[in-house]
């Protein structure tokens, strides 16, 4: 990536909605060839694609906690299969393979307490494979960043 590349991931990072003029003209190309490289960009999976963001809390989900998960067997079939079940929990927004004492860290979005618990017991501690399970509730997000740094 050169640098009008590493501006043009910047500029979409900061509103992916603007016009291709708008953009080519903020990185100092014409529309075409602007457009090009975010083609480029596109297939060779630098951007893999555009969404809106969102308030949690006005969606009616204000609780965010992170689950740490340590694993019965950190075997690459079991860490597949756990992957495979949490995939289908829509509370779970981010999922992390991680090093140290625990083997997962989970990003999970609740609408309260009692729903988070039902997520607990009804979905998350019935995935095969999980020796123990801890949660942190967040208070407030301090820092949320939805870019990239530059690099």
């Amino acid at each position: 990536m050169d640098p009008i590349d590493r501006k043009i991931v910047a500029e979409l990072q900061l509103n992916a909605r603007q016009k291709m003029a708008d953009l080519s003209e903020k990185v100092g190309l014409s529309p075409t060839p602007c457009a090009r490289r975010v083609s480029i960009l596109e297939d060779a999976g630098v951007i893999t694609g555009y969404s809106a963001r969102v308030n949690q809390t006005k969606l009616g989900l204000p609780i965010t906690i992170f689950v740490t998960v340590e694993l019965e067997r950190q075997a690459s079939d079991a860490i597949a299969a756990f992957e495979r079940s949490v995939q289908a929990f829509d509370e779970v927004m981010e999922c992390y393979l991680m090093t140290g004492s625990r083997d997962i860290l989970l990003r999970v979005v609740s609408r309260d307490l009692t729903s988070f618990d039902e997520f607990l017991e009804h979905h998350l501690l019935r995935v095969p494979g999980i020796r123990s399970t801890q949660s942190s509730f967040t208070l407030r997000t301090m820092i949320q960043r939805n870019t990239l740094p530059s690099g």
